[in-house]
Protein backbone atom coordinates (compact mmCIF):
# COMPACT_ATOMS: atom_id res chain seq x y z
CA UNK A 1 0.00 0.00 0.00
CA UNK A 2 1.45 3.36 -0.96
CA UNK A 3 2.59 5.31 2.18
CA UNK A 4 2.27 9.25 0.61
CA UNK A 5 -0.67 10.81 -0.30
CA UNK A 6 0.69 11.10 -3.48
CA UNK A 7 1.18 7.40 -4.04
CA UNK A 8 -2.35 6.88 -2.89
CA UNK A 9 -3.99 9.38 -5.48
CA UNK A 10 -1.58 8.62 -8.43
CA UNK A 11 -2.47 4.70 -7.42
CA UNK A 12 -6.32 5.23 -7.54
CA UNK A 13 -6.12 7.47 -10.53
CA UNK A 14 -4.23 4.39 -12.45
CA UNK A 15 -7.12 2.04 -11.21
CA UNK A 16 -7.16 -1.42 -13.23
CA UNK A 17 -4.23 0.07 -15.65
CA UNK A 18 -1.12 -1.62 -15.74
CA UNK A 19 2.10 0.58 -14.35
CA UNK A 20 3.66 -0.49 -17.58
CA UNK A 21 0.81 0.54 -19.66
CA UNK A 22 0.81 3.91 -17.88
CA UNK A 23 4.30 4.06 -18.78
CA UNK A 24 3.85 3.57 -22.43
CA UNK A 25 0.82 5.85 -22.30
CA UNK A 26 2.29 8.73 -20.41
CA UNK A 27 6.24 8.23 -21.34
CA UNK A 28 6.99 8.03 -17.94
CA UNK A 29 9.35 5.22 -16.75
CA UNK A 30 7.49 2.40 -15.15
CA UNK A 31 9.93 1.80 -12.27
CA UNK A 32 9.52 5.58 -11.54
CA UNK A 33 5.93 5.38 -11.62
CA UNK A 34 5.88 2.87 -8.84
CA UNK A 35 8.71 4.13 -6.95
CA UNK A 36 6.19 7.78 -6.88
CA UNK A 37 3.26 5.25 -5.74
CA UNK A 38 5.30 3.64 -2.82
CA UNK A 39 6.33 7.08 -1.70
CA UNK A 40 10.14 6.22 -2.37
CA UNK A 41 9.92 9.24 -4.27
CA UNK A 42 8.33 12.29 -3.90
CA UNK A 43 7.99 15.52 -5.90
CA UNK A 44 7.91 15.09 -9.13
CA UNK A 45 8.57 17.82 -11.68
CA UNK A 46 5.80 19.44 -13.37
CA UNK A 47 6.68 17.78 -16.90
CA UNK A 48 6.28 14.17 -15.33
CA UNK A 49 3.34 14.91 -13.46
CA UNK A 50 1.63 16.40 -16.86
CA UNK A 51 2.63 13.57 -18.95
CA UNK A 52 1.24 11.30 -16.07
CA UNK A 53 -1.96 13.46 -15.93
CA UNK A 54 -2.39 13.33 -19.47
CA UNK A 55 -2.17 9.68 -20.05
CA UNK A 56 -4.66 9.07 -16.77
CA UNK A 57 -6.99 11.66 -18.23
CA UNK A 58 -8.39 12.15 -14.42
CA UNK A 59 -11.25 14.71 -13.92
CA UNK A 60 -10.60 18.50 -13.45
CA UNK A 61 -10.96 18.14 -9.52
CA UNK A 62 -8.68 15.14 -9.33
CA UNK A 63 -5.90 16.58 -12.15
CA UNK A 64 -5.92 19.65 -9.38
CA UNK A 65 -5.44 17.47 -6.35
CA UNK A 66 -2.84 15.20 -8.50
CA UNK A 67 -1.05 18.57 -9.17
CA UNK A 68 -1.33 20.06 -5.56
CA UNK A 69 0.11 16.69 -3.78
CA UNK A 70 2.79 16.78 -6.42
CA UNK A 71 4.53 20.11 -4.46
CA UNK A 72 3.42 19.41 -1.18
CA UNK A 73 4.62 15.77 -0.33
CA UNK A 74 4.13 16.22 3.50
CA UNK A 75 0.21 16.32 3.02
CA UNK A 76 -1.41 13.26 4.92
CA UNK A 77 -2.07 9.73 3.19
CA UNK A 78 -4.75 9.57 5.14
CA UNK A 79 -6.44 12.51 4.09
CA UNK A 80 -6.04 11.82 0.08
CA UNK A 81 -8.10 8.42 0.91
CA UNK A 82 -10.68 10.66 2.69
CA UNK A 83 -10.65 13.20 -0.08
CA UNK A 84 -10.82 10.16 -2.87
CA UNK A 85 -14.14 8.79 -0.87
CA UNK A 86 -15.86 11.83 -0.75
CA UNK A 87 -15.76 13.15 -4.25
CA UNK A 88 -17.70 16.79 -2.70
CA UNK A 89 -14.46 17.64 -1.41
CA UNK A 90 -13.18 20.67 -4.00
CA UNK A 91 -9.98 21.31 -4.47
CA UNK A 92 -9.82 24.49 -1.99
CA UNK A 93 -11.33 22.78 0.59
CA UNK A 94 -8.52 20.25 0.12
CA UNK A 95 -5.76 22.16 0.65
CA UNK A 96 -7.36 24.06 3.43
CA UNK A 97 -7.86 20.53 5.14
CA UNK A 98 -4.00 20.10 4.44
CA UNK A 99 -3.51 23.34 6.35
CA UNK A 100 -5.47 21.94 9.80
CA UNK A 101 -3.34 21.01 12.55
CA UNK A 102 -4.84 18.06 14.96
CA UNK A 103 -2.64 18.58 17.84
CA UNK A 104 -2.15 15.08 19.86
CA UNK A 105 -5.27 13.95 18.24
CA UNK A 106 -6.33 11.72 15.16
CA UNK A 107 -7.46 13.38 12.44
CA UNK A 108 -11.39 13.94 12.16
CA UNK A 109 -11.06 15.21 8.34
CA UNK A 110 -15.45 15.36 8.18
CA UNK A 111 -15.37 17.35 11.35
CA UNK A 112 -12.68 19.79 9.55
CA UNK A 113 -14.51 19.91 6.33
CA UNK A 114 -17.75 20.85 7.70
CA UNK A 115 -15.60 23.67 9.71
CA UNK A 116 -14.36 24.61 6.87
CA UNK A 117 -17.73 25.04 4.86
CA UNK A 118 -19.03 26.87 7.69
CA UNK A 119 -16.36 29.11 7.60
CA UNK A 120 -16.60 29.39 3.95
CA UNK A 121 -19.89 29.99 3.95
CA UNK A 122 -20.10 32.60 6.38
CA UNK A 123 -17.21 34.65 4.31
CA UNK A 124 -19.47 34.13 1.26
CA UNK A 125 -22.36 36.00 3.36
CA UNK A 126 -20.02 38.89 4.43
CA UNK A 127 -19.06 39.70 0.93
Amino acid sequence: MPESALGRWLKALRGDLSLRDLAQRSEVDHAYIYRLETGAKESPSDEVISKLATALRPSTRDGEILRFLAGHPNVDADLADFARQDASVTPEEFHMLTTVVNRGARADYATSLTRIRRFMQEEDGDG
